[in-house]
């Protein structure tokens, strides 16, 4: 291989890998078309370097292509390479890591460009659950391309090179790239296509630091740290960063550790990874407003659950559910935003959050922040749809609706005085935190400076966990 081939593609891999730990694959592969004068053109390793290594231990497989060789594009023999690494890493039960930067289908080849897209396409399917697979963008990333970064479980997106598009910003009726690039980085990760975004050491860096806190496969233990931090911690105070569950996430955690994925996107959810007592933990919890590091409120959203938001909760639970990773909710939700997207879409998204929840076998624990009102409520990984501890702070609210609403609904007729009585009636019988314990619905009431002790309790408990489901192919939600 040239030396601007091997340095663009291999130092890629080079700065991802522990040092010196790279083996290549497939080093002398090369192009068999010989139509349109290919047999002329140079094509080492077909553009493509393939091989494994290992991140902070960790065996992991890896293909970076390379523009500098017919334009990175995927071609027979390039598919075939990352087909080959996906083979061995489902027979080893290691993640993949894709990197990358090409022009897309290779048109010399035609079907069997094609045939080859197809096949890495089956490869990542049939791994989908079994292994983790991580995509970085560094170039071009066009039309097919896309469905291997749509197939992967977490997509890395480098902030200033790199374009993701099925079509060209240019192709798209009324569009022109300088009015809205919709191949951008900002605007893929706004839009949840996205995980990540940064420079290429952010996004190196971000790489080796899921692949530490994954499992390897969905057969391996969830990765287990020492833990240095006091299990008992007290967090004073966590009952003022309710309405932002980035925070709240970040001092229940070990040392604060916080892994948030899609931040970008639907930010009325928060989702991402913590630590507790040194174990990998999904958190999936409703954002009622976003706060800037001064301290001032930089976005609100009412305490409403958007369509995308549940989109993208599900998703993430059922990442979670597929490699064993327990999921901690934090709720604080009114109800669902009243938008013409959510009326679209909402349903079925809600439906998709619930199926998720309902299905996961994994541990589950809930902790009620704020309000937990309607159905929003309960998809939020109630105690009815299976969560197995819930928690709620002394200051949770539980119920169908706001009081003062539910009570000028009960007695439309009623003057003030008595709308007031009935609504402070209806709070403390139907939705006050107390009235939810004592049917069943809340396991424990809870001080908010005492969560992380709690939670890494009912998670240490619930360690053994073993539940079966009805015997099917799989769902349909």
């Amino acid at each position: 291989m040239s030396n601007a081939a091997q340095n663009l593609a291999g130092s890629r891999i080079t700065q991802l890998l522990d040092e010196n730990s790279f083996v290549e694959i497939g080093a002398k592969i090369t192009a068999r078309s010989t139509d349109f004068n290919m047999p002329e053109a140079d094509a080492p390793s077909d553009g493509v370097i393939t091989g494994y290594g290992v991140i902070g231990g960790n065996l992991v497989y890896v293909f970076a292509q390379d523009p500098a060789v017919l334009g990175g594009t995927v071609g027979e023999m390039h598919a075939r390479k990352i087909a080959a690494v996906y083979d061995m890493a489902m027979k080893m039960g290691a993640p993949v890591i894709g990197l990358i930067d090409s022009a897309g289908l290779r048109l010399q080849e035609s079907t069997d460009a094609l045939d080859a897209f197809g096949r890495i396409y089956l490869k990542q399917s049939l791994a989908s659950g079994v292994i983790p697979q991580i995509m970085a963008v560094f170039g071009p990333c066009g039309g097919g391309l896309t469905v291997m970064t749509g197939l992967a479980d977490f997509t890395f997106m480098e902030s200033e090179k790199a374009k993701l598009f099925i079509n060209s910003p240019n192709a798209l009726e009324g569009n022109r790239a300088e009015l809205c690039d919709t191949a951008a980085a900002a605007y893929r990760a706004e839009n949840g296509t996205v995980d990540f975004t940064g420079s290429a050491d952010e996004i190196f860096a971000g790489i080796r630091q899921l692949v530490d806190i994954l499992p390897s496969n969905n057969e391996d233990d969830v990765p287990y740290d020492e833990c240095d931090d006091d299990l008992n911690r007290v967090c004073e105070g966590l009952e003022g960063f309710a309405g932002d569950p980035a925070a709240v996430l970040a001092q229940i955690s070990d040392s604060g550790f916080f892994c948030e994925t899609k931040a970008a996107w639907a930010k009325d959810t928060v989702t991402g990874f913590i630590k507790l007592n040194g174990l990998t933990v999904g958190a999936v919890a409703n954002r009622s407003a976003l706060y800037g590091e001064d301290g001032s409120v930089k976005e609100e959203f009412g305490g409403l659950m958007s369509a995308h938001g549940a989109d993208k909760a599900a998703a993430f639970v059922n990442f979670c559910d597929a490699f064993d990773i327990p999921v901690l909710t934090l709720t604080n939700v009114r109800g669902f935003k009243a938008c013409k997207c959510t009326e679209k879409r909402g349903a079925k998204a809600a439906a998709a959050l619930t199926a998720a929840f309902a299905n996961a076998t994994v541990p589950k624990v809930n902790v009620i922040t704020g309000e937990s009102f309607g159905s929003a409520g309960v998809i939020m990984n109630s105690k009815s749809l299976g969560a197995d501890m819930t928690f709620a702070w002394e200051s949770a609210k539980i119920g169908m609706m706001d009081a003062s609403i539910a009570a000028q609904i009960m007695y439309p007729q009623a003057d003030g005085k008595e709308t007031a009585e009935q609504s402070a009636k209806y709070d403390e019988l139907q939705q006050s935190v107390l009235a939810a314990a004592k049917r069943g619905y809340i396991d424990t009431i809870i001080e908010a400076a005492d969560t992380r002790k709690y939670v890494i309790g009912a998670f240490e408990m619930l360690y053994s966990k073993r539940e079966t489901r009805p015997s099917k192919k799989h769902g349909t939600v």
